[in-house]
């Protein structure tokens, strides 16, 4: 029996097999909704009921992994949050794969080209004291304020909707995109790191911020609240001011190890894990 307020809406999906077919088409299929049910769920019903060849990829379910990001009635989203009664029209949803990627198979995007993209921008701490970063003597000092320097731009997950979204990306095969630059500026950002120098080398050219035209559609459909774009903005910035001679970046020094005023002992009462829920384990 369906539940109360239970309305068909005919999902109107975009299928490719490069094994069989010779260009991508589209396939309808009606899925009865209830308030309150995902894209993700409507997908599993199709694959559950009607057609279990469907392809997609999915890992959390819960807005965390990003492998469900997807086109949605036209727009980059994540299909595992994304409520159907929210986004259909008259009945109807469209999902298709991510633009501006080739296509694995049906709702399946190749993401490689963001991930080479995104570690070639060295999305890591780089420190000359290899010796204290491979054996911790303690963590490195940094204060409320540098971590708020870059904290947004760490929630990214890496789900290709910015990429999917931005003009630039679609049109320009040597720019990085928005994900990759925002990594980029939020680790060039951090205190922690010493690798402005080498960054910048590689920013320089086209592959850099300069050719983001600032059309902001990376940061409007981001699932996370990262703005992609205003971190290119500020990239822009250090760049410039570094031009310049007055950013602060080729002057800093990577943060040291905690200093021993800084260092805190454990709070009285505090035990160092929670009691076992088994009897007996650990």
């Amino acid at each position: 029996m369906a539940n109360e307020g239970t309305t068909n809406v005919i999902f109107r999906v975009r299928r490719y097999d490069p094994d069989r077919d010779a260009a991508p088409y589209y396939q309808d299929f009606t899925v009865p909704v209830p308030p309150g049910m995902v894209v993700l769920e409507g997908l599993w019903y199709i694959k559950e009921h009607m057609d279990a060849t469907l392809s997609w990829r999915v890992s959390c379910r819960m807005g965390v992994c990003g492998s469900c990001g997807m086109l949605i009635n036209g727009s980059p989203t994540l299909a595992c949050n994304t409520q159907i009664h929210d986004v259909a029209r008259d009945g109807l949803l469209m999902v298709a794969p991510l633009p501006n990627f080739d296509i694995i198979r049906d709702l399946v995007p190749d993401l490689g080209p963001l991930f080479d993209r995104h570690s070639h921008l060295m999305p890591f701490i780089v420190r000359e004291d290899h010796d204290e970063m491979q054996e911790p003597s303690d963590q490195y000092w940094q204060s409320a304020d540098d971590l708020l320097e870059y904290l947004q731009f760490t929630y990214c997950i890496k789900c290709g909707c910015c990429m999917a979204a931005c003009p630039t990306f679609a049109t320009d095969p040597t720019y990085s995109g928005p994900q990759p630059l925002a990594q980029a500026y939020r680790y060039m950002i951090d205190s922690r790191d010493g690798a402005f120098e080498e960054r910048k080398a590689i920013l320089a050219g086209e592959a850099g911020p300069w050719r983001c035209h600032y059309a902001g559609e990376c940061s409007a459909v981001c699932p996370k609240g990262v703005d992609p774009a205003r971190a290119i903005q500020l990239m822009k910035r250090e760049l410039v001011l570094d031009y310049l001679r007055l950013g602060k970046l080729r002057r800093r020094k990577p943060a040291g190890v905690l200093p021993p005023e800084k260092k805190r002992g454990r709070r009285e009462g505090i035990p160092e894990h929670p009691p076992f829920t088994v009897e007996g384990a650990g």
